[in-house]
């Protein structure tokens, strides 16, 4: 009889609700394991079913941490401030509020369907003023410590937000939320100095089990570099000495410098250095490039530009005089801002040099090099050899001595120093938009910024009709006046909010905090919770997260700790990126992201209705490894249904478990522990695909052999189940053992039990594999070599066997003439 899945899942999911699991309190005496999935933004698509693999896999190792005694932890919540809830908003005409709301309730509703032990008593909404209010009390933590600045700077502008972006959140020069190109805006913006954190972020990833794969990306944007910064004096019109700070890497090329680019931000710098007759032209140029986007300025197949400034620098070790340009592929907030161009050894620097006939000259030698008429290179080199055209430095092999013994020179000539660099930029925190927490600070002509005074958090959104982003750079919020115009707290005169409101991760960036006591009314977290839930064992989601959400809230964990309120200073032990639910594209014929534009989205809800819950929970682990991509295959949803009622056939089947008086078999014990044995080591190394595979297995060969279970073999099996099919296995409990699942523990095997009988051995002839055998595990030599020899007689027909190498419960090999 098939599994009426229906009615099973519907009475279980009610029950749960009625009764929703509960963490013990933490003096329980407990251990705890805290595993906790990347909470979601609740669009009004709702959930999908790469949502499902997440979350599915995060509710095994719950389900199985619970079973085997743990106090555990799994909380499920909200991100529901920033642009994506602002934009489909003002898609739907509502108010955010409004489509939020609708969202989560949607979100809940399916998520319930997941049958996950969720502590639904732990849930935080990000736009909830309890929880941001702690939220702006955090970032006013960061602004007494000297983490917060404002300044006026070009910064990233999504044209479709309308609103400023971090670096982060640009992804190839387009926005990473809608994909429309960047451009830069001249904004004043609040930034956050995660940059005084590079090298603890950086250091403290050695210790975190996490994917070589997520440390390595976040390695690479953190970005550190050794290196030196060398200072090129040039003059200002007056005749005075200008410094011209450099950085690189590459102190070893020093004597190959023929030019130098600068920034066309360096404004400031360039009025005083530029020539009169160059002025126009230079200020044309830095015009036009305001009007570029990073990634149009940075690809590295686009043509480089670049005006000639009419000034010159000296080189401080080769004493040569080289021509200033401004050109727009140097980026201000890379480095210094200004690059000592080597043609012969830096691509672009070499193609830059082609483009306005500069001098090409080698200083780094190597067997194919080729020069024109005039000696210039006719092709760049950047790698290893030795030193020419290096002045007392020639012939040192360049990448090594050579670059030790100019970085010293350099240095004790007091011309530069050594230094270390990151690529990673201070994070803009500013958003033009209305849908965010409200950045807590205040304006007064008299004393200036104002944290807001903590007894008066939150500094709540004001409730309005109209919201959407101006587009002028500043936020709807600047024209409310009866919230923005207010009193100073410190002098009581007049004095306006600030106006720009958070990015959509600063709610993230503290939520694993907030979930074990989100009813707190005093602080943003209790320091007993955090000593002891603290911090997360299990973190699931996507690696599109690798470094925005990870790596602020590295950021903000490091700082909170540094300041004395957390005892630790990693959120997250161990991180698992689970990978993408892809499909055929009806339209476009590619297996590819799921999405509604390409016509190949799974929906969640349909699957569930036909083939329910726990044979979607099921596919979704079988699918593939959990961390690869994997497509979704409609007849593979098919055979996990047949698997799925042929298991619910043989478990709840009256004659599958004996009598009490009856005594279970030996070999069917023996398949019972080695099938425990087996499912626990794959989902301890997290491959639910195989452990269901070997459950596959098993069922197969006990229908096959009609195997008899007594109620201690049943209850390993069904709780075992639990795991990936919690409404059946909750059923065959109540209606086979008449037990609940809160009731029963996580099963153990017997290892001597679970040892295999007999093992298959490779028969080989002249070390060429010819037949297998199954023979007891450490039977005697010459037993095996007798059913070896039977095995392969008629390759053995004619020959002399020279000899017979016996490797015990692996091969017998026969080397013969």
């Amino acid at each position: 009889m098939a599994y009426d899945f229906n009615s099973v899942e519907k009475k279980w999911q009610k029950r749960w609700k009625e009764k929703p699991y509960k963490a013990a309190p933490i003096d329980s005496g407990a251990q705890k394991y805290y595993v906790l999935d990347m909470f979601p933004y609740p669009s009004g698509s709702g959930l999908h079913v790469g949502h499902w693999r997440g979350y599915v896999l995060s509710d095994i190792y719950a389900r199985m941490k619970k079973l085997q005694g743990y106090n555990v932890l799994h909380p499920m919540g909200w991100d529901a401030f920033g642009l994506p809830a602002e934009n489909d908003a003002i898609k739907k005409g509502i108010h955010p509020k409004e489509g939020t709301a609708q969202n989560i309730a949607n979100f809940k509703r399916q998520l319930q369907q997941i049958g996950a032990l969720y502590n639904w008593d732990k849930e935080i909404n990000t736009t909830d003023p309890n929880y941001y209010k702690w939220t702006q009390w955090i970032f006013l933590q960061l602004y007494k410590a000297g983490l917060a600045y404002e300044t006026d700077r070009p910064i990233n502008w999504c044209p479709s937000c309308k609103t400023g972006l971090a670096n982060e959140e640009v992804v190839n020069g387009t926005c990473e939320r809608c994909g429309t190109e960047v451009t830069q805006k001249q904004i004043k913006q609040w930034v956050l100095k995660i940059t005084d954190y590079a090298q603890k972020l950086l250091d403290d990833l050695d210790k975190l089990a996490w994917p070589e794969k997520v440390k390595l990306m976040q390695k690479n944007w953190i970005g550190r570099s050794e290196g030196v910064e060398i200072i090129f004096k040039t003059k200002d019109q007056g005749g005075s000495e200008v410094d011209l700070l450099t950085y690189t890497t590459c102190p070893e090329t020093i004597y190959g410098v023929s030019f130098m680019a600068i920034a066309p931000e360096h404004e400031d710098l360039l009025k005083k250095i530029v020539s009169p007759s160059h002025k126009k032209e230079v200020d044309d140029y830095i015009d036009q490039s305001k009007h570029k986007s990073a990634l149009e300025r940075k690809i590295e197949q686009k043509e480089k530009t670049g005006v000639f400034t009419g000034a010159y620098a000296i080189n401080p070790v080769s004493k040569e005089r080289i021509p200033l340009y401004v050109a727009d592929y140097v980026l201000k907030d890379y480095g210094t801002g200004i690059v000592m161009g080597v043609p012969g050894h830096d691509l672009r620097d070499f193609e830059f040099a082609i483009k306005y006939d500069i001098a090409r000259k080698p200083v780094i030698s190597w067997p194919e090099m080729k020069l024109d008429a005039q000696k210039n290179l006719k092709e760049v080199y950047t790698g290893d050899g030795p030193l020419i055209n290096s002045g007392q430095f020639d012939g040192l092999q360049a990448k090594e001595e050579g670059k030790e013994k100019i970085a010293d020179y350099i240095v004790k000539h007091a011309v530069g120093k050594r230094k270390i660099n990151y690529k990673l930029r201070d994070w803009i925190f500013s958003r033009q938009r209305y849908w965010g927490e409200p950045i807590p600070l205040i304006h007064c002509a008299v004393c200036g910024v104002v944290p807001v005074p903590e007894d008066q958090l939150p500094v709540t959104l004001p409730d309005v009709k109209k919201y959407e982003p101006t587009g002028t750079g500043e936020s709807p919020l600047a024209a409310i006046e009866e919230w923005v115009n207010i009193t100073c707290p410190t002098c009581s005169g007049p004095a306006k909010r600030e106006t720009n409101t958070m990015p959509q991760w600063a709610g993230s960036c503290w939520y694993f905090l907030r979930y074990p006591n989100p009813q707190l009314e005093n602080k943003p977290f209790d320091q007993k919770d955090m000593h002891y839930w603290l911090p997360v064992d299990l973190y699931i989601g996507g690696v599109e997260h690798a470094i925005l959400h990870l790596l602020y809230a590295r950021f903000w964990v490091k700082v909170l700790h540094d300041l004395g309120y957390l005892p630790f200073n990693e959120p997250f032990t161990h991180l698992f990126n689970q990978g993408m639910v892809l499909k055929k594209s009806k339209k476009t014929g590619h297996v590819e992201k799921m999405s509604k534009s390409k016509g190949n989205v799974v929906n969640p809800d349909e699957i569930v209705q036909k083939y329910g819950s726990d044979v979607l929970r099921m596919y979704m682990m079988f699918m593939g490894p959990p961390e690869l991509d994997c497509e979704w295959q409609d007849a593979g949803i098919e055979g996990l249904k047949r698997f799925a009622n042929r298991l619910w056939d043989y478990l709840s089947d009256e004659k599958t478990i004996i009598k009490q008086n009856e005594k279970e078999q030996k070999e069917v014990t023996k398949s019972v522990h080695k099938l425990i044995k087996e499912f626990q080591n794959r989902l301890a190394h997290f491959k639910p695909n195989t452990a269901i595979a070997v459950l596959m297995e098993w069922l197969n060969n006990a229908i096959a052999k009609n195997m008899k279970l007594s109620t201690d073999s049943f209850e390993k099996i069904v709780v075992s189940l639990s795991v990936l099919a919690p409404h059946m296995a909750s059923e065959l409990a109540e209606q086979k053992l008449g037990k609940q699942l809160t009731e029963l523990d996580w099963p153990t095997f017997d290892s001597t039990l679970a040892l295999e009988d007999e093992i298959a051995i490779a028969i080989q002839i002249n070390g060429k594999t010819r037949k297998t055998i199954q023979v007891q595990v450490n039977a005697q030599k010459d037993q095996v070599e007798k059913k070896a020899r039977i095995s392969v007689e008629k390759w053995l027909n004619g020959k002399t066997i020279k000899k017979i190498i016996y490797v015990p419960n692996k091969i017998v090999n026969f080397v013969v003439q």
